[in-house]
């Protein structure tokens, strides 16, 4: 056992509701995809020494809380909007980027919750999601075969930064605190107040139409405040003046992720050890809400390995390759006490295989020991990508739609609850998804194709997208009132 996880451990085994043992390191001895191969060890068991001693990104509490939320989702009674780059970079980490970040998830969610009239779980993929698992190591740069870029947190984008780089494990730490920072200071400020939701503006979005429909969700909502107020109810709650905004990320360096997981101090007694009655609880305080991957998903490697053991709320991507058998076996790994909402589903087929897919393991899920107990959402950007005749990858709104209003009605025709969207967008007005009431060709993409891996939707797409979401999920609402009746 190294240094780094004796100090974790203090030397013991802990259990986690399955019957073998793990501790924040038993994944070593699984095997592993997408890891780093290091070329100096010395250099990373000093940045990993280093995290170990660092506090906490987020807190327990804060996990906890997002876990009570999405217990909510899973029972129909919330609706989770998750999003943000696909690749992170510490050069977003400025005033600019975040604050844009930041109001296109609260602009959207305020339209689905017009749409819906139900809570909005806010998850960023923010303030950790520097890397990024690539199908080869190596890739062709102007000829010259170089390693790939695998994320800030490993190595650079430019050809002369693509050697793996140990001290940027530290730096990745200091970016998602500085980010998160400056979310919580922004937030507590007053800058998601619900009392003046047109200070969050709409940015690069100049379409009237747009505008018009935000401006009237706006002015509905804010009638309906001042009714509250007239009719004398307290409309300047916590509720009202500051939301919840989670952070998650892919939990795919492992060696980072262990060396942020901490065991609750409420489960140890005065000495700091653990109690013979008490549970160790362990958290991966680097952000609230972690992934697996469609790379890393093996029921029998290291990634599932550890995530079964901490207690923050998981995410696992569900594609064509994904097997009724493999499902359940994660779903039974990674959630044995079967908690509702401690496990997020995240679909992504692609338009043209949803329809094929999708009910087939709604139908493996519900006829289980897990039927209602997980969040149902889908990433309709994943299994729509494509290259142009050029070789740029694109994503068409269409398909990013299609597969979206396709989950809607299959979900519907199960029984079962789409509970969330899981997107890559930005706050900035990019050229890298083609259509959209923009109508953006692939010649348009050279335009302002900033993205350093998968492309995004622009801010003008995402909004028309949750405007889009929106309507299914007020015609459902409607539908559901019709009924009782």
């Amino acid at each position: 056992m190294s240094l780094l996880s004796t100090e974790l451990t203090g030397g013991k085994e802990s259990r986690s509701g399955n019957t073998v043992s793990w501790t924040p390191s038993s994944w070593k001895s699984k095997p592993i995809k997408q890891s780093p191969s290091y070329d100096d060890q010395a250099a990373v068991d000093k940045s990993l020494a280093k995290l170990n001693h660092l506090p906490p990104l987020v807190p327990f509490a804060e996990i906890d809380r997002l876990k009570d939320n999405l217990r909510k989702v899973a029972q129909g009674d919330a609706f989770l909007l998750q999003g943000g780059d696909c690749a992170e970079l510490f050069d977003y980490c400025s005033q600019d980027a975040i604050e844009s970040k930041m109001k296109l998830l609260l602009q959207m969610s305020l339209i689905l919750i017009w749409g819906s009239h139900k809570p909005i779980v806010r998850i960023a993929r923010m303030a950790g999601q520097y890397a990024k698992p690539r199908s080869s190591p190596m890739e062709m740069v102007d000829g010259k075969e170089i390693p790939s870029f695998r994320g800030d947190i490993l190595n650079g984008f430019k050809t002369d930064e693509r050697t793996l780089d140990p001290e940027r494990l530290v730096d990745a730490y200091f970016h998602s605190a500085a980010t998160l920072n400056f979310v919580r200071g922004s937030i507590s400020s007053g800058f998601a107040d619900l009392h003046r939701p047109l200070d969050w503006g709409l940015g690069h979005v100049r379409d009237p139409e747009l505008q018009k429909r935000y401006s009237d969700t706006v002015e509905s909502i804010s009638d309906n405040l001042d009714f509250l107020r007239a009719t004398g109810h307290d409309t300047g709650s916590r509720e009202l003046s500051t939301v919840d905004l989670f952070t998650s990320h892919e939990a795919l360096l492992l060696d980072y992720e262990q060396s942020l997981t901490r065991v609750s101090k409420s489960h140890l007694d005065q000495q700091g050890t653990s109690s013979a009655s008490a549970e160790k609880l362990y958290y991966d305080t680097s952000a609230h809400f972690i992934w697996v991957g469609d790379r890393t998903r093996q029921v029998d490697h290291a990634h599932i390995e550890f995530l079964r053991g901490v207690q923050n709320p998981i995410g696992v991507k569900v594609g064509p390759t994904t097997s009724s058998s493999d499902l359940l076996t994660i779903l039974r790994t990674l959630n044995p006490k079967v908690e509702v909402g401690k496990i997020t589903l995240i679909t992504r087929y692609g338009a043209a295989k949803v329809g094929s897919l999708l009910p087939d393991h709604i139908k493996i899920v519900e006829n289980s020991e897990y039927a209602k107990s997980v969040v149902w959402q889908c990433d309709p950007m994943h299994g729509n990508t494509r290259s142009t005749s050029s070789g740029i990858k694109t994503r068409q709104f269409a398909d990013i739609l299609s597969e979206l209003e396709q989950s809607f009605v299959i979900h519907k025709e199960q029984g079962s609850y789409l509970g969330g969207v899981h997107l890559e967008m930005t706050g900035d007005a990019v050229t890298e998804c083609t259509g959209g009431s923009q109508g953006l060709l692939d010649d348009d993409l050279s335009l302002n194709y900033t993205s350093f891996c998968d492309p995004r939707l622009n801010e003008k797409q995402s909004v028309e997208l949750a405007f889009l979401i929106a309507g299914h999920l007020k015609q459902d609402r409607q539908d559901k009132q019709n009924k009782r009746v």
